[in-house]
């Protein structure tokens, strides 16, 4: 039997998350109330059970109820109940800014505004937080990327490091992207633009690729960026971080950043222990400007 409790943030996306695993084959309920929790665990671990695998989605909804919850869950611990706890999290920026596009309030906030709601929503989930096993932060993702976190946990049950990183490649004279937490500036490479036939190319391509990393300082920029992140990504997981976005520049984002940020998401994919994406911020705008 695989139990998992599915929490976080309202807005962070449970709601999705239990859908996903009821799609995948988990038995699922949301909302129950607390104290309805350990005969909800008892009926799941009876011997000969069909239930093979089953989520709950909690929430403070639940009321003042949801005080109880971590007397509840030490009651599950009591009895040998094995569970996990997934916990759904994402930045108050974001939740701020789903609560408004859907013009919904949160259920802490009363007459309050948003954001008094979500400080109030943390300070109450701070104790199952702690205890969560996988933490997704889903500040920057797609439901599509959310749903591949989830398969490659509760599917594919592979190992999972509670971080999700994002290789973002930009142009610096379209700024610089103000969620990044790591800047690296690739403009000391050979740049592509200033070849006839490679100006209207992308990074993408294999002879602007080729063009970039076929020197020396090419290659040794590349290793020692990769060292320094792979060697940053476990402290930072011990640090409790669970969002890093890594941003690679050049002037216009088209070339050399766009083959740094590809090579740099290559190399993080092999290791296949915490979900990665990679996005190319400013990839098309030089053909936009121009064609204004």
């Amino acid at each position: 039997m695989r139990f998992v409790i599915v929490t976080g943030m309202s807005g962070a996306g449970k709601s999705t998350a239990l859908n996903m695993l009821e799609d995948a084959g988990y038995f699922c309920v949301d909302n129950l109330p607390i104290q309805l929790i350990p005969k909800f665990a008892d009926l799941l671990f009876v011997p000969n059970s069909e239930i093979t695998k089953a989520a709950l989605g909690i929430d403070v909804r639940g009321g003042q109820a949801f005080g109880e919850l971590e007397e509840t869950i030490t009651l599950l611990e009591e009895r040998a109940i094995e569970y996990e706890i997934l916990f759904l999290e994402a930045s108050d920026e974001v939740l701020v800014k789903r609560y408004k596009e859907t013009r919904r309030s949160h259920p802490l906030a009363g007459r309050g505004r948003i954001d008094q709601g979500i400080a109030k929503e943390r300070t109450k989930l701070g104790f199952v937080k702690r205890k969560a096993k996988y933490i997704i932060d889903t500040s920057q993702m797609l439901t599509r990327e959310l749903n591949q976190e989830l398969n490659h946990i509760f599917i594919d049950e592979k190992e999972f490091r509670n971080i999700y990183i994002t290789i973002l490649s930009f142009g610096f004279k379209y700024g610089i992207p103000s969620d990044a937490d790591l800047v690296f500036d690739v403009r000391f490479l050979p740049n592509p633009y200033y070849i006839e036939e490679l100006k209207p190319k992308t990074g993408n391509d294999a002879d602007v690729h080729d063009y970039v990393m076929d020197n020396d300082k090419s290659r040794e920029f590349l290793r020692k960026l990769t060292d320094m992140i792979d060697f940053l990504i476990p402290n930072y997981i011990l640090e409790g971080k669970h969002q890093l976005v890594i941003a690679v520049g050049c002037t216009g984002g088209k070339h050399r950043s766009v083959t740094l940020a590809n090579e740099l998401h290559q190399h993080l994919k092999q290791a296949q222990t915490y979900g990665i994406k990679i996005e190319h911020r400013d990839i098309g705008k030089d053909a936009i400007t121009k064609a204004k």
